[in-house]
């Protein structure tokens, strides 16, 4: 392993307290945040305070339907992947009241909902139980919505449990770790997934994270898709893996796919080559139909990604990700765990408590200075191409964005100094995102002075960098 990040300067928090689908985000704002295992008060009121303020297009909530309650294994996150129902009450993150506030909040504030909508599977375990909103259950029946009819059952590897990857049958038609898998081959089930997604588009939700969208069939989402009313943006969760039968490609003639490698490979860059790779850094998937992030909940309980244990260098690496051309990026925002199943900060009865950031486990990574203020950048650069790079060989590189913007980047154990930098920026004062917050002609941070020729000098400690974008132009 490279040297570990130890200077955090500039790179600490913030501190602010017949449908159709998109084939990408709408607007001039696409960068989405998972807010994960947030309650439904705690989005809204961040909706308004943080999200929209800072130029983030959309949020990620948790799924909001109801689920197992499992007091037994300590309520851990993985409980809200396992339906009981399409019911909108949850005694973990609220009632469907509060959900419907928190749309209208978050709305309010120009940021769009997208609910990560689990719609492959219901739950695991033969024994059942009561669901969060009073629903019982049992493995295959779940009174009122599904009965053993409507799942698969594939008959292979004694607990229909999917065993080989390299097998397109068992993948799309066997159980993932136990989940009772629903028949979305047929009529019955399609509606009355559809049926749970129209009532949330009716809400004014605005789009959809598929979860396990590689666990079915690609014209079973496209049938899915067809039932809904209105336009949803889609996006859907399939994990590439060498060799295996199921790729992403099958799935972008639905919406958009999450491109899993993209996090994998940038934090290889990062902590074992050189950032002077990432000159040509992009995937196999389409740019467009792709949605990039450092990690996710399930990324960061793995392996070979960079999370928020690695502080500034997983703050640069999604200043990278924020800055460049590639994808749709989706910024991670945590909670601390000692086990990779515990849940958020909750009462002694599974209810997740009001998030408040930077205490209580609460990592808000989405609010740490960088990130946050890199979306304003992002947003300001977006529609313009790479300019201007420069990199040393090693671990040091800079880049335009047209004439909106430029980023440096120093992952070196010295600093840059005496350096002149070449832009496209037109002359004037400009402020550095990366240690200072611009308001209305201002900056809390220092400023840099690009010239007439369009050049600047800086120096740049090591582990640090510095950004200056159109938007944030002091005079």
């Amino acid at each position: 392993m490279r040297k570990l990040l130890v200077l955090l300067l500039g790179l600490s928090m913030a501190g602010l307290s017949g449908a159709s689908a998109q084939a990408a985000p709408t607007g001039e704002r696409d960068v989405i945040v998972q807010l994960f295992e947030w309650n439904w008060t705690s989005v809204g009121r961040e909706c308004g305070q943080v999200l929209g303020p800072k130029g983030y297009g959309a949020v990620q909530v948790s799924p909001p339907q109801e689920h197992v309650v499992l007091p037994g294994s300590g309520y851990p996150w993985w409980q809200d992947y396992q339906p009981v129902s399409y019911k909108l009450d949850s005694t973990r993150r609220g009632t469907r009241s509060q959900f419907v506030a928190m749309v209208n909040s978050c709305h309010a504030a120009g940021v769009k909902v997208y609910v990560d909508a689990v719609i492959n599977h219901m739950t695991g375990g033969s024994s059942g139980g009561t669901g969060s909103a009073g629903s019982s259950y049992t493995h295959y029946d779940y009174p009122g919505t599904y009965q053993t009819q409507d799942f698969h059952h594939c008959g292979r590897n004694g607990n229909d449990d999917i065993v080989n990857y390299g097998d397109r049958y068992e993948v799309q038609n066997c159980e993932l770790v136990d989940l009772a898998d629903l028949a979305t081959g047929t009529d019955y089930v399609r509606g009355r997934i559809a049926a749970y997604l129209n009532d949330l588009l009716s809400i004014g939700v605005d789009g959809f994270r598929l979860d396990a969208s590689k666990h079915m069939p690609a014209e079973d989402i496209a049938a899915i898709k067809s039932r809904l009313s209105g336009s949803a943006y889609l996006y859907q969760e399939v994990i590439y893996g060498a060799g295996e039968p199921i790729t992403p490609d099958e799935y972008v003639g639905n919406g958009d796919v999450l491109e899993f490698r993209y996090g994998k490979d940038l934090a290889k860059i990062f902590n074992t080559e050189r950032l002077a790779y990432l000159k040509t850094f992009a995937e196999p998937l389409a740019s467009d139909r792709a949605v990039v992030f450092t990690d996710n909940h399930d990324t960061q309980r793995g392996s070979g990604v960079l999370t928020f244990r690695d502080n500034g260098r997983y703050a640069m690496a999604n200043a990278f990700m924020l800055a460049w051309t590639y994808g749709t990026p989706k910024v991670m925002s945590s909670y601390e765990y000692t086990s990779n199943d515990e849940g958020p900060p909750s009462t002694s009865t599974g209810q997740t408590v009001d998030t408040t950031c930077f205490s209580n486990r609460w990592r808000c990574e989405h609010e740490w200075r960088v990130i946050a203020n890199m979306v304003g950048f992002h947003n300001a650069v977006r529609g313009t191409a790479v300019t201007e790079w420069w990199d040393n060989g090693n671990d040091a590189i800079a880049f335009g964005r047209g004439d909106k913007g430029y980023l440096v980047l120093n992952d070196e154990s010295s600093a840059l100094t005496g350096r002149s930098f070449h832009t496209q920026l037109p002359a004037g004062v400009y402020c550095d995102v990366f240690h200072g917050d611009y308001s209305a002609g201002s900056c809390t941070g220092p400023t840099y002075t690009v010239d007439s020729s369009g050049w600047f000098r800086a120096d740049v400690a090591a582990s640090d960098g510095l950004a200056l974008h159109a938007a944030a132009r002091v005079s």
